[in-house]
């Protein structure tokens, strides 16, 4: 160590390094009072660039067409280089493609076939990144000869890979190649044995270059590019070689051995070439000797002494790099030990069983053992052994086998003892095990598991299922641990198929681990069959196969098949062929089906426990067509116009259709003729269909049937029914018309009834419209009425107002002539204002009332009298008392509350009402009576008033 050479914990600074002198390899050696240990070796190169000299460069002439390379010529380095050209002081590099190509390799720009953009000054630029340094060369000048033109010729390759390349494993291998030609060369690449290029391999944008990534042992061998063009092709191959430096396979451990033992160690590496060891002790290489042996990887020394202890190193190397696997043997001598290996204090076993007392002193070399119990040697008897590593063990203990034991180990370097105690307990037996049950899913069971024990030693319970411990702990589903410190009982709550199996209870004590074990049946309704499957299907029946699902412990003893389609509401039990289905009948025939309607079906089977869950669904499939068999119901018709036969009927649902182009046949002919005239209808949704002749004479009778068809033919006709032609519309206009008012929003129009025949058309009711003079449209209101009706009510008209009104009668066919209007006028409104002023006085069941006449305004109708409408609290109808004074009275019982309004009656019909009044029950009033005024809300002061029935008091 020196200025120059310094250490720093255990690395090595050298102070201005010179190229000249700290070049080389160099190793680490570590050492303390254990041994010494030799590092990796590590290379120690300088990397540099110098200058390009700086004479001008000659001029490369060349032909257009033909093929040029440019010369870099690095200058004197060490390290890797990147090289790149620029052309014309143009500060981008040119750019490779098919045409131009830079070597990575050689430094060299190649152009594959000059052109005249090409001629010009090119510089070469390299980079040394380990010497953080680039550098320029002189520009070259490109000119183009004026001899003429290059004609084609075919590649010639300027740029290939060596024969042979060594290629270490992990590595990325590039290989370059590019060929001068014209046309231009195209390059590809394969592998002479015939095994395709590897999925890994990246290529530059001309494939100039084959890049391989993560090299392996399977992507060596021989590579070849091809260069080709129209003219001809041009060939270059190399030979890819694998190698890889060495990698342990396995190391050796620090190992400690006795004096006197033997030292067996190996040590295996891979690699290509396959490596070569060597053996280094401290540091110094290790030699054979009389006790040493070195074979390849392996170490052996025999009869070991204190010397040979220290570290180890197995170093395997080829001819790529050297490893180092480290170890240290430490061989020791020393006199017996217990301080780290003392016998355990106390034993414990139960009668009957076997227990080992272990002796385990350090002791180097090994200690010779022998026992004691309490002053007495033992020796080996039929129940009695000292084993080889030292332990003693008894078998079949006794509870005169209890007491202290005492363990003496001896060597060459001395002797040692160590005691113990062996403590012996009563035995654990299981006194009630769980037995065998077969039970119903939905059940609640006890599994029992008892046992008796030492009372100083504790018992845990674990219960398993089928091999599984069942954690209690966590509050699993359906199990509850029940019992006290002795009894373990399991009890399964709700219990379930998947509860079928093994149940077994250990019993655990820190001494011994015994178990009762059962097994519980779970019987339940069937599982769902399986692999439902429709063998054949005709119009109505559809035979299907199925398999049977788990019987659940309970043999199955019937199936059922259920069918749904687009029309049914769910699931539907179906009838088969046989009836019923027993537990060992696998396929049937389903009958009574709709013909073209999509079924699908499933199977259910049932045990003596119950049903079971349903199948899977069958795929869905049509049933075939066939000729429809049910027909339309519910004939009608009638209306239409004049020359029209109107027949309606209810349309056939599609499931009932049986077969596509369903449609419908209409059979027709009037009343009394034997000749049918037949139509179809050719639309599924049809509901209605009209006849139209110029013969037909109005509201004459026909017999109709109606039948169904679909492509497979004509199905049934529907029974015979009796429709009417259509009609013309009313050619009267009724007479009589009159109007007449009843109050402010009412009037009555009536009319005398036409007497009709078929010339002047049918009537089947009458239309009322009504309108006034000032209204917009020419009809504000329009009310019918059937049959014979001669009169109609009309309400919620203005008051005060002219109505006009006239009447026409209608049939199918429409309307006929309006009669001439008529008018009347609605009465004035109703008084606005509610009696006032209402006093009341009770006694007696008698209910005298007083009010104040209500006066009119000049648009409202006079009052012609009142009307009192009062109730019982608790009920709804109300009864009316009508009078033409301003008080009267009221006999009723008043058992109960009564609630009481006033209004006012006049021919613009009933007025606003008073405020509701509650008069209270008798019992709730004093027997002398009570009287009082209610105020009315349109006046602020009270008035007090006299009535003839009573004295009025002040207002309570």
């Amino acid at each position: 160590m020196s200025y120059h050479y310094r250490l720093d914990g255990g690395s090595l600074a050298i102070s201005s390094p010179r190229t000249d002198q700290d070049i080389g390899t160099y190793q680490c050696l570590a050492t303390n009072p254990l041994g010494t240990i030799v590092s990796q070796k590590a290379k120690l190169q300088f990397a540099y660039i110098e200058d390009f000299e700086t004479k001008t460069r000659s001029t490369v002439s060349v032909r257009e067409g033909q093929g040029v390379v440019l010369l870099c010529g690095p200058p004197p380095h060490f390290g890797g280089l990147s090289y790149a050209w620029t052309f014309n002081d143009n500060p981008l590099n040119v750019q490779e493609d098919n045409r131009r190509f830079v070597s990575q390799e050689t430094g060299n720009l190649y152009i594959a076939k000059v052109e005249p953009s090409d001629v010009g000054n090119y510089t070469c630029y390299i980079t040394n990144k380990e010497a953080q340094r680039s550098v320029q060369g002189p520009p070259t000048p490109l000119v183009q000869r004026t001899d003429g033109v290059m004609g084609e010729y075919e590649p010639k390759i300027e740029v290939h890979f060596p024969e042979t390349i060594q290629a270490a494993k992990d590595s990325s291998i590039k290989l370059e190649c590019f060929a001068l030609g014209n046309p231009v060369p195209d390059i590809s690449w394969r592998r002479l044995d015939g095994s395709p290029l590897p999925g890994k391999v990246k290529y530059s944008k001309s494939q100039a270059i084959l890049e391989i990534p993560n090299f392996q042992q399977e992507d060596e061998g021989v590579y070849e590019c091809i260069a080709s063009n129209l003219r001809g092709r041009n060939l270059a191959k190399g030979q890819l070689i694998f190698y890889a430096p060495p990698e342990w396979e396995q190391k050796i451990q620090n190992t400690y051995l006795s004096i006197y033992d033997s030292l067996f160690w190996e040590c295996k590496a891979s690699g290509k070439p396959n490596p070569w060891y060597t053996w280094l002790k401290n540091g110094e290489r290790l030699n054979p000797e009389e006790r040493i042996q070195i074979e390849n990887g392996t170490l052996i020394i025999t009869m070991l002494n204190v010397s040979d202890s220290g570290i180890y190193q197995c170093a395997a190397e080829n001819k790529y790099q050297i490893i180092y696997a480290n170890a240290e043997l430490r061989v020791l001598a020393s006199a017996p030990d217990f301080s780290k290996n003392p016998i355990k204090k106390n034993s414990v076993v139960q009668v009957g069983g076997d227990i080992v007392i272990e002796c385990k002193p350090n002791a180097f070399p090994r200690a010779a053992i022998s026992w004691k119990r309490g002053m007495e040697s033992l020796r080996q008897s039929k129940r009695v052994f000292i084993l080889k590593d030292g332990g003693l063990k008894i078998h079949n203990v006794t509870r005169s086998d209890a007491g202290s034991y005492t363990c003496i180990a001896t060597n060459q370097f001395g002797v040692a003892k160590n005691t113990g105690s062996l403590v012996v307990k009563e035995r654990t037996v299981i006194t009630v095990p769980p037995s065998k049950m077969d039970v119903t899913v939905g059940e609640s069971i006890v599994l029992p598991c008892q046992v008796s024990h030492d009372p100083s030693i504790e018992v845990v319970f674990v219960w398993s299922f089928n091999g599984d411990v069942i954690d209690l702990k966590k509050g699993v589903a359906h199990f509850e641990r029940i019992g006290g410190e002795s009894l373990g009982d399991l009890m399964i709550r709700n219990i379930q198929l998947n509860h079928s199996g093994k149940y077994l209870c250990t019993v655990k004590t820190t001494l011994e681990s015994l178990s009762a074990e059962a097994d519980i049946i779970v019987r339940g309704p069937p599982g769902p069959p399986e692999d439902v499957r429709v063998e054949h299907i005709s119009s109505t029946t559809s035979q299907l196969s199925w398999r049977p699902g788990s019987d659940n412990n309970s043999p199955i003893q019937i199936f059922s098949i259920q069918a749904r389609t687009p029309f049914s509401v769910g699931w539907q039990a179906v009838s088969t062929v046989p009836e019923i289905l027993n537990g060992k009948t696998y396929n049937a025939t389903v009958v009574g089906l709709s013909p073209w309607v999509e079924y699908e079906f499933r199977v259910v089977a049932g045990n003596s426990i119950g049903i079971g869950e349903p199948s899977k669904p069958s795929e869905v499939l049509r049933t075939k067509a066939s000729v429809p068999v049910v027909a339309p119901t519910n004939i009608k018709g009638g209306g239409g116009s004049r020359s029209e036969l109107v027949i309606t009927w209810e349309s056939i649902p599609e499931e009932l259709q049986n077969g596509e182009e369903f449609g419908y046949i209409i059979m027709l002919r009037p009343v009394g003729s034997t000749t049918w005239t037949k139509e179809r209808v050719p639309f599924v949704e049809s509901s209605r269909f009209v006849y139209r002749n110029e013969s037909i004479t109005p509201l004459s009778p026909f017999e109709v049937k109606v039948g169904v068809y679909n492509k497979k033919g004509e199905g049934a006709l529907s029974t015979t029914s009796i429709v009417y032609s259509g009609e013309d519309e009313p050619q009267l206009a009724p007479r009589g018309t009159s109007v007449q008012s009843f109050s402010a929003s009412e009037m009555e129009v009536s009319w005398n009834a036409i007497a009709w025949n078929r010339n002047t058309g049918r009537v089947l009711g009458y239309e009322v419209l009504y309108w006034t003079d000032d209204s917009k449209e020419s009809v504000i209101g329009k009310i019918r009425v059937s049959g014979n009706v001669t009169t109609k009510n009309i309400t919620g008209l203005k008051a005060n107002t002219v109505y006009f009104a006239s009447v026409r009668a209608y049939n199918t066919a429409g309307t006929g002539p309006s009669s001439a209007p008529v008018n009347g006028t609605t009465k004035k409104s109703p008084p606005s204002q509610p009696p006032a002023n209402i006093a009341w006085k009770l006694a007696n069941s008698k209910l005298c009332l007083n009010w104040e006449h209500v006066k009119t305004m000049e648009n409202e109708s006079e009052v012609l009298g009142y009307k009192i409408l009062y109730r019982q609290n608790r009920q709804s109808k109300t009864h009316i008392l009508e009078t033409n004074n301003t008080s009267a009275e009221l006999l009723v019982p008043f058992e109960e509350d009564y609630l009481i309004e006033i209004r006012t009656v006049s021919d613009g019909g009933d007025g606003s009402s008073s405020e509701e009044i509650r008069i209270p029950k008798m019992s709730s009033l004093s027997s002398r009576g009570v009287s009082v005024l209610e105020p009315s809300i349109h006046f602020l002061s009270i008035v007090i008033m006299i009535f003839y029935c009573f004295a009025i008091q002040p207002l309570i």
